[in-house]
Order: structure tokens, then C-alpha cells, then sequence
């Protein structure tokens, strides 16, 4: 599995919005906010995409090398076989989003809130059968004592998951619109170096970041044996811009999600869903690994 997530061409899709992101997921796939009446009837409606996306026959190892999924959506059926099981068919390894929001901001970050009940989260993703997490948190702007408390939580985290046999995705997001954008990054790498070094070279985990202001600045950390991957989210970029700046970057790959789902709407008709996420998956594919 570590052989295959490191050489396998492909992307990650994210499939991981959560109560706070939903409502927005699903007024943008073109369902009336006026009929999500309940929390129960939201992630009806979140599940029901989903599902659509992941049966699509385009929606396959050819292109996909990994899914980030909710909790709520990895303890739910596909075709009547558990989510994470409908992936395996695929050949398609699922990760679990593990955190539980983001913190109020303070030093210029967003840390990850609490996760208390973390060793039962962790059980219950391998006993569905996930081969690993995420996590993400956000820096907003230049504060070195906000990045360094970023980069601890996130590797004192990956370092409980790693134990339990399964590979974190460290995602320490820097907002795209922050001022000093690259200067963060810089002081982000250098603190993620400084967690490396602390690593066993079997502590296996991938990095998810934003598409940094200067391209390949983060190809070093490849580097570190434990490193199998990086991947990009889009941040905020529609995908059009998000493959453009991705396509600079030569051993980054894609982990999108809004921009993956751009596009989707409820209302189109099979052949109109399956050929809009078709040219989704191929433009992030080819932005992925044509470069």
C-alpha cells in the first residue's frame, strides 16, 4: 500500500465536507436550501452525491488513488456495501477526516480543536477499513508562534495515528489570500524539517498543502523516506486556476475537493453528470501528472 500511494499516478479526492462546509456543497450542486430542514436530511442529501460521484464509472483507479471521506459518509452503504468497501472494489483506498473543526483564530492560526475521543475515532476507521486520516488546519498570517503551535499539533497528532498502523495527511492550509504568503511557507518548512528529523524513517504519512507562491518549494521534503506524497488542496481557486498553478508544481499532485465537485449539478441528467465530472477528473488529472 505505502509503494503504491508513492508511485501510483493518479490523485486524491476529497470527499470530507463536514457540518459546517455542507450547506455551502450542496447550494453550489444546485439543491434548494430551503429543503435541508434537519441535520438528517442534509447528509441525506451530502451521502446521495457522493454516491453518485463514486459509482460513476469515471470515478475510477485510473484516475483516483485515494478518497478523504467524512465519518458520516464512511459508516453509510454504497449499492447496499459499506462505503470503504464499495472503494476497495475500485481499488481505491479511503483516508478518514478525523478533526473536529478548527479552533477560534489566535496567533494568526486556526489550530485543530480537541479531538478527546481520538483512539475511538481511530479504531472505528480500521475497523470500516481506512489506511489512513486527515487532519487540517489554517494559518491565516505571519505569526511564527501560530505556524510552530500549528506544526506541533499536527505532527503530535500524525505521531498518535502512525501508531495505530495508519498514515496520516498533515494539512497545515495557508490561507491563499494571506499577506506574506510565501514567508509563511518558508517558516512552515522549516519547522516541518525540524519534525522530520525527529522521525523514524518508517513513520509513513503525506502532506497536504496549499499550492505554494513558489513552485516546487515543497519537493525537498520528498526527501524524507517517510514522505510517500504531496498533494495540493485548491484552496479557494476555482479549477481552472488551481490545475494551472498545480501543473507548475512537478511532484505535487491534486487533493481537491470544491474544485473537484465544480460543475455537479442535482438536476443533470446522467450523461450530463457523468461527462462534467469526466472533464473535471481528467483536467486534475492531466494538471497532476502530464508535467
Amino acid at each position: 500500500m505505502i509503494e503504491e500511494l508513492r508511485v501510483r499516478k493518479g490523485f486524491i479526492a476529497a470527499l470530507d465536507q463536514s457540518g459546517g462546509s455542507s450547506k455551502k456543497t450542496l447550494a453550489n450542486y444546485g439543491v434548494d436550501i430551503k429543503d435541508i430542514t434537519s441535520d438528517e436530511v442534509m447528509f441525506d442529501y451530502i451521502h446521495q452525491m457522493r454516491s453518485r460521484i463514486i459509482t460513476n464509472p469515471e470515478f475510477s483507479d485510473k484516475h483516483i488513488l485515494g478518497v478523504i471521506l467524512f465519518k458520516n459518509t464512511m459508516e453509510r452503504d454504497i449499492a447496499g456495501v459499506n462505503t470503504v468497501e464499495y472503494l476497495k472494489s475500485k481499488n481505491i483506498p479511503a483516508f478518514l477526516k478525523i478533526d473536529l473543526g478548527l479552533d477560534v483564530e489566535a496567533d494568526g492560526v486556526q489550530l485543530l480543536k480537541d479531538i478527546p475521543n481520538l483512539e475511538s475515532i481511530l479504531d472505528e476507521g480500521i475497523k470500516y477499513g481506512v489506511v489512513g486520516t486527515k487532519m487540517r488546519s489554517v494559518i491565516h498570517e505571519y505569526n511564527e508562534y501560530g505556524i510552530k503551535k500549528i506544526i506541533e499539533q499536527q505532527f503530535s497528532l500524525a505521531k498518535k495515528i502512525i501508531a495505530k498502523g495508519l498514515i496520516p495527511i498533515i494539512e497545515p492550509e495557508v490561507d491563499i489570500n494571506a499577506v506574506n504568503k510565501r514567508q509563511i511557507e518558508s517558516f512552515m518548512k522549516t519547522e516541518i524539517i525540524k519534525q522530520l528529523a525527529k522521525m523514524k524513517k518508517d513513520d509513513y504519512l503525506i502532506f497536504k498543502f496549499t499550492i505554494p507562491d513558489l513552485p516546487n518549494f515543497y519537493d525537498s521534503l520528498l526527501h524524507y523516506k517517510n514522505v510517500i506524497r504531496i498533494v495540493a488542496l485548491s484552496g479557494g481557486y476555482d479549477r481552472d486556476k488551481a490545475c494551472e498553478l498545480l501543473s507548475q508544481n512537478k511532484r505535487m499532485t491534486a487533493s481537491f475537493s470544491r474544485a473537484l465537485l465544480e460543475g455537479l449539478n442535482v438536476n443533470q441528467s446522467d450523461e450530463e453528470f457523468t461527462s462534467t465530472l469526466k472533464s473535471s477528473i481528467e483536467e486534475i488529472y492531466k494538471a497532476s501528472v502530464k508535467k
